[in-house]
Formats: C-alpha cells, structure tokens, sequence
C-alpha cells in the first residue's frame, strides 16, 4: 500500500453502515473503505495527510498536526452502559475546563456534546429530508386507498342487496353473509398485496435510477415483503367490515318487494 508492506490481520463481514457516520467529511451514502488500518499506521503511510483538517494557521507538513491544535481527527468511544456514558461525559466536561483555565480553549463544560449514534446523525444532519418525505408521502396514500376501498366494497356489497335479500329469505344468516361479504373482502386484498408488491418493486427499481447518492440502497427484504403483505390483507378485511355489516343487516322483506 503506498510502496509500504502490510500484513493482513482479518478480514471484515459485511459492513455496510448508511449514512457513513464516522467520516463526515464523505459522501453520506458512499461505499465503506475496502482497507481500515491501525491509526499509527495511517499517519506513517499517507503522511498524515488523508482526510480534511481545519487550523488557524496550515501546518507546513502534515505530519506536524499531531502537535497542533488543528481539529481532524473524530474520535468514536465505544460506552456499554449509562454509567460509563456519565462518567466519560463528566471527563470531557473537565477536560474541556481545564483547557479553558489554561487559555487553550475559549469554551467549557458548557459546550460539550456526548451524542449516540442516531443524535450525531440528525445533528449532523446526515439523513436526507427527502427520504422522510417519501415516507409520509407513502403513508398518506396508504390512507387515502384505504377509504377508497372502503368507499367501493360498501358500493359493491349493496349493489348485491337484491341478491342478498334473497338469501336472507331462503335462511341464509346474518353472519353467514357477513362471513362471505369478509372472505371477498380478504380475497381482493390478497390479489391487492400482490399487485402492490409488483408496483413496489417496480418503484423501487425506479428509485434506484435516481442520480443521488442513497439511490442504491434502496430494497425491499423478506421482513419488509411479509410486513406489507400481512398489511395489505389485514387493511382489506378492516376496510371491509362496515361493508359486510351494512350488507347482512339487509331486510328480506324489502329487497324482495324491489325486485
């Protein structure tokens, strides 16, 4: 690497972090690095010089930045309890006042930040105001199809109150109607699932084409499929039950005298 030997020491699984929360300075979205090497190693291979920096006053080598007060290194600590998260935040909070007593640092305990993951990423804004857009977008017309659907089977089973009626009056029950009326129901949201699955992959795909740096993430996994579809269904037989109750509480009698 670099003209320097490296000796392998193991081999990552599959990481693929998006957004790339420990590098800023990249591209949100982009690849993860193929080589990750030892900190001491980095700075003796590139020189120091291998990602942005910010100074008062530029080093006339790079090198030089270990001894300076130029920010351009991102610390990650790893903390696996609360306990551990107050105690480190109770050390930067002193370490940032004693610098301050000492004239290094303008700024104290009052502007230390201890953030998680998730918090650096919204601080940092990382997360594109698009992709939420899209998701309340989906979310809305998920609703609006579920009125329509409603809207259409309650249209559909009292276009059939004729038929119903008739029923009725050979002994059918109020809930064998109701049963049917939900088995059709369950059926529709079924070819309804499919359909959507195909749309989705289809938007999905289309998605992918866009000339933004998230697009290829874009995919839909078992977990995600199974969740709609069970949706799909479960939404179908919610949105047809006041069809099927308006269509079992039809009278015999008067459907009979209509036709």
């Amino acid at each position: 690497m670099q003209d320097s030997d490296m000796r392998i020491v193991g081999v990552l699984k599959s990481w693929r972090p998006a957004p790339l929360f420990y590098d800023p300075w990249s591209q949100n979205f982009s690849k993860t690095e193929d080589v990750f090497t030892p900190f001491s190693s980095g700075l003796e291979i590139n020189k120091g010089n291998f990602q942005p920096y910010t100074c008062w006053q530029v080093p006339k080598d790079p090198r030089d930045m270990q001894n300076s007060d130029c920010v351009w290194v991102w610390l990650w600590v790893e903390l696996d309890s609360p306990a551990k998260v107050r105690d480190y935040a109770r050390f930067l909070g002193g370490y940032a006042d004693g610098q301050k007593a000492l004239g290094r640092f303008a700024i104290g305990r009052e502007h230390v930040r201890l953030r998680n993951v998730m918090t650096w990423l919204e601080a940092r804004g990382q997360v594109p105001g698009d992709v939420r857009l899209q998701a309340w977008l989906a979310f809305a017309f998920l609703v609006i199809c579920l009125f329509n659907a409603v809207g259409l089977l309650l249209a559909k089973f009292l276009r059939r109150s004729g038929e119903i009626g008739v029923r009725r009056a050979l002994g059918a029950s109020r809930r064998a109607i109701f049963s049917q009326c939900l088995v059709e129901a369950g059926v529709i949201g079924l070819l309804g699932g499919i359909g959507g699955w195909l749309l989705t992959l289809g938007g999905l795909w289309l998605v992918r084409q866009q000339p933004v740096d998230y697009a290829h993430l874009a995919h839909l996994d078992t977990g995600m499929f199974l969740v709609t579809f069970v949706m799909a269904v479960g939404t179908s037989l919610l949105a047809g039950v006041i069809p099927a109750l308006r269509a079992s509480r039809v009278v015999p009698a008067w459907q009979l005298k209509a036709l």
